[in-house]
């Protein structure tokens, strides 16, 4: 693992299908300061054409991994004492905002039909949800992910005192 910190936070982009939501993906990690994106399962890397579309070069400045099997991923993470957080809505899972986060910290994203694999869901720490008042249960992958990310980030900064 590259020790970036104790207050680090990762991705883990777990059989995201689209091109265009790993593109998403990429791109708000970088406005958040993700340390870095494991990429696994069916998720596309890049260089791609329909990743940069989205990602408008950030594809170049997130470091990021790719792995066949995200299990091998939360395995080495957790060795190193990272909290694995789901976001997934599931009976078990907290509301977003009232989740209790420690860093350094995985969001984990899965597939935009059938989410995270149950086997992930298993591994981890802390399962989150965003809340829907709609229709639909659920929104789409890259901008769940950065709702969650970004109310990860505030708390994070918050505990170092940041803005």
């Amino acid at each position: 693992m590259h020790h970036l910190g104790e207050d680090a936070i990762y991705t883990l982009v777990e059989n995201v299908r689209s091109l265009y939501n790993v593109g998403a993906i990429f791109r708000t990690a970088d406005g958040a300061g993700v340390a870095r994106l494991f990429l696994t399962g069916i998720t596309g890397t890049p260089p791609h054409r329909e990743i940069r579309k989205v990602a408008l070069g950030a594809e170049e400045r997130v470091p990021w991994e790719y792995h066949r099997d995200s299990a091998d991923v939360v395995a080495r993470l957790k060795a190193e004492n990272v909290q694995i957080v789901a976001l997934e809505t599931v009976a078990e899972a907290v509301v977003y905002y009232d989740a209790p986060y420690r860093f350094p910290l995985c969001l984990v994203v899965g597939h935009e039909f059938e989410g995270v694999r149950r086997e992930t869901l298993a591994q981890a720490d802390l399962i989150i949800k965003i809340p829907m008042y709609g229709s639909k249960d659920s929104l789409n992958v890259a901008v769940a992910y950065g709702i969650a990310v970004y109310q990860i980030t505030r708390i994070r900064n918050q505990m170092k005192g940041a803005a």
